[in-house]
């Protein structure tokens, strides 16, 4: 095949036959002007062809002249023949496989090999532009298709423009979202598998080109449509659904909108919600587990719509059994409770199935000063407890151990302020006279004379002698 050097010679050969023998000479120009004109014949070539030969790194067209097994030849006019080989070929923004007559652009990387070809790869020349693409396409979140390549344990291996990128588990659509109640991440793995070969519809979230990093998410492409949904929800409407995943903080319910209940709902076209922990029950829940399971037809109400998040409430459906607890619970009253939790600041005790109160650390030590917490109630076990406090509105009871000895203290306390006299009693009046308070002191104070009369009796004493001296 004809190399850059081959081709050259043949313009020369050219143009000096049809040049004139007058062209030939060459013109030197004046030293004053210092101006250098090159008339020779390479001189004329590259002026009127304006040549610029390609160095390595530099992007150039060529077609596709063969297809080889691992290399393709490209016609670089009017420099020769390019070659890229293995790797290189691969084109990640091409939209179909690469023919003969095709016209494609790679990065020379080597000006002449041994073979004497000029050296040049597609992936290259293709990796700056496949990287614009993405960047642009994340800037106006375009939705992109793509392939799932592989899975692991924290999501799905993608691929977009011929650059591999991540889909992270937690931004996948609510329809390939792994529900794995026990969070089993083995089980995890086995559903993302099953995504392998699929093809997504994802938005670009993130797009680094020096760090070559790629994330997209599905979920994203989802807002618009799920937000058209969500238009037609209310703060305090009924839904029913099914439960499709169990967590730790609570349970998901997929389910449809209310007024499209009666057409037949496709799975993709059902909106999910939250049941957060706090709202699946009334009483104090551990596990959400313990309450719902995967597959469980529940009704609920929607309490809370934050843009596509749509929080719902199991319990707000039932009656609240605080409701009157004050009439049931008054303060002061002694109850039978028992020890469902001890943490650091106290004791979690049920009363009944739904009534719950916390007897404070700071009322344990008090109570039993020097005694662990741990040493006087175990969890399971029942107690009698005096209620100090209640605010049915905001479910909080306030509650002391009231065992036998400290009801006897309690007792022994209440008597003793009882005895103490008043303050008034022990104080007589300014003007009153000691036998007026009564007592073993006003006895005394019939026999011994009282300051105000040890006072008057001088007084007595000096009229018989003013008398005798007059």
């Amino acid at each position: 095949m004809p190399n850059i050097l081959d081709n050259l010679a043949k313009e020369v050969d050219k143009l000096e036959e049809s040049a004139p023998k007058s062209e030939a000479k060459q013109k030197k120009a004046t030293k004053k002007e210092d101006i250098q004109e090159d008339n020779s014949v390479m001189g004329k070539l590259l002026s009127n062809q304006k040549i610029v030969f390609p160095q390595a790194g530099d992007v150039i067209e060529g077609k596709v002249i063969e297809i080889g097994t691992n290399s393709i030849f490209l016609d670089i006019d009017p420099f020769g023949t390019g070659i890229v080989l293995g790797r290189e070929i691969k084109d990640g923004m091409s939209s179909g496989k690469i023919k003969i007559g095709h016209s494609v652009n790679a990065t020379v990387t080597d000006l002449e090999n041994e073979d004497g070809f000029i050296e040049l790869s597609i992936r290259e020349a293709s990796y700056e532009k496949a990287w614009e693409d993405l960047e642009s396409k994340r800037d106006t979140q375009e939705k992109v298709d793509t392939k799932v390549l592989s899975a692991n344990k924290g999501g799905l291996l993608i691929e977009i423009n011929g650059i591999s990128g991540f889909l992270p588990v937690s931004q996948l659509s609510s329809q390939n979202y792994p529900r794995v109640e026990d969070g089993d991440k083995n089980k995890i793995l086995g559903l993302l598998k099953k995504l392998v070969n699929q093809e997504l519809e994802v938005r670009i979230i993130d797009a680094d080109r020096e760090t070559e990093k790629l994330i997209v998410s599905e979920k994203a492409t989802q807002k618009e449509k799920d937000r058209e949904a969500i238009s037609g929800l209310n703060v305090g409407d009924i839904i029913e659904g099914e439960v499709s995943g169990v967590v730790d903080f609570g349970a998901f319910v997929k389910f449809t909108i209310p007024s499209k209940e009666k057409a037949v709902a496709r799975e993709e076209d059902k909106l999910e919600g939250l049941v957060h922990i706090s709202e699946l029950a009334w009483q104090l829940i551990e596990n959400p587990r313990d309450i719902v399971k995967v597959g469980n037809k529940i009704k609920a109400k929607i309490i809370g719509i934050d843009n596509d998040k749509i929080s719902l409430s199991i319990r707000a459906l039932e009656k609240d059994p605080w409701s009157g607890a004050e009439k049931k619970y008054p303060v002061g009253k002694i109850v039978k409770g028992t020890i469902h939790k001890i943490n650091h600041f106290g004791a979690f005790v049920y009363l009944d199935d739904d009534i719950h109160g916390l007897a404070h650390i700071s009322e344990m030590t008090e109570m039993f000063p020097g005694k662990n917490i741990d040493d006087l109630i175990k969890v399971g076990e029942a107690y009698n407890w005096k209620i100090l406090s209640i605010e049915s509105k905001e479910h909080r009871m306030g509650l002391a151990l009231n065992d036998g000895k400290s009801e006897k203290k309690e007792k022994k306390e209440e008597a003793k302020e009882e005895k103490k006299p008043s303050a008034k009693a022990k104080k007589p009046a300014r003007n009153a006279s000691p036998s007026d308070a009564g007592g073993e002191d006003s006895d005394k104070g019939k026999d011994a004379p009282s300051k105000s009369s040890e006072k008057e009796k001088p007084a007595e004493k000096e009229k018989p002698a003013e008398k005798e001296k007059e």
